[in-house]
């Protein structure tokens, strides 16, 4: 009995070689498409590995603490001293501006006596940290990564090795330290003129008595709030230093790879304050 003849003849051999050109465009569309995402994804593995390993190096040096107490007290007056006039600016009209946006919506509903809560509770929590942790990166952190860049491509961090001073101890624990404790005052100094902006704003912008904002900011018992934003101030310093340290001492390629370098050193800085924001929201609450 015949079987089924195969199609054998030249329209399916031009078909069978079709089929694996076919596949094999698809295959290579796939890779082209695919191939960033996994780059990306592997670097930013190698950044946040980097970092990791470089907190450690901080944490090891400062176990016992053996690092330039000097350099220390330098960075305090050039960090926190330096960045107080750019914080106070900031906060008044920040607190202004948080007063503003519920100002006039409490008043039109007659709930003005949530007034001084709302702006507390937002203020103090949230956004004052939050901005000045922005503004001390952009200003603080920028500048601490241009630094140790220089240093790294004019061979001074190279020198340091061969005199036998480990650059960790002597010029990343200072700065380490230095953001940690200055961020966490700064956001103090921060908040308490962010309130005083706000009942500026109360009394002279919105039309609210600045005795109801007081009162509803005291009755509205926002220590937790308050000490939530020193803690987040904490881990914003930590953060910053970290990552203005890790891309100040990988540059590469002169004054370009320092530009690039500080470019990066922002953009991180500004990713991890938002990474962390959320974390310690969510185990504070």
């Amino acid at each position: 009995m015949p079987g089924r003849s195969l199609d054998t003849g030249p329209a399916g051999a031009a078909a069978a070689s079709r089929r694996p050109r076919f596949l094999d465009a698809v295959s290579a569309a796939l890779a082209i498409a695919v191939r960033p995402v996994g780059k990306g994804f592997l670097d930013a593995c190698t950044i946040v590995g980097g970092m990791t390993l470089l907190q450690v190096r901080i944490f090891r040096a400062m176990i016992p603490p053996s690092f330039d107490y000097d350099e220390t007290l330098r960075q305090f007056e050039k960090v926190g001293v330096r960045s107080l006039a750019v914080v106070i600016m900031t906060s008044l009209f920040v607190g202004a501006l948080m007063l503003v946006q519920t100002g006039n919506f409490v008043r039109d509903t007659g709930a003005t006596s949530m007034v001084g809560w709302a702006t507390g509770l937002t203020v103090l929590a949230e956004v004052g940290p939050v901005l000045i942790g922005l503004m001390f990166s952009g200003r603080v952190g920028a500048n601490n990564t241009a630094e140790l860049g220089t240093m790294t491509i004019t061979e001074q961090v190279d020198a340091l090795r061969v005199l036998g001073i480990d650059p960790v101890r002597h010029l990343v624990v200072p700065r380490f330290v230095a953001m940690c404790v200055m961020l966490v005052l700064l956001t103090c100094i921060g908040d308490l003129f962010a309130i005083t902006g706000a009942a500026i704003a109360c009394q002279l912008i919105v039309g609210i008595d600045v005795r109801v904002f007081w009162q509803g900011l005291l009755e509205g018992h926002l220590v937790g709030e308050f000490v939530m934003g020193l803690v987040k101030g904490f881990f914003f310093g930590g953060a910053i230093s970290i990552v203005s340290c890790y891309w100040g001492l990988r540059v590469e390629g002169g004054a370009e790879g320092v530009g690039r370098a500080v470019n990066n050193s922002v953009v991180t800085s500004a990713i991890a304050i938002f990474v962390v924001n959320f974390l310690v929201t969510m185990l504070w609450v």
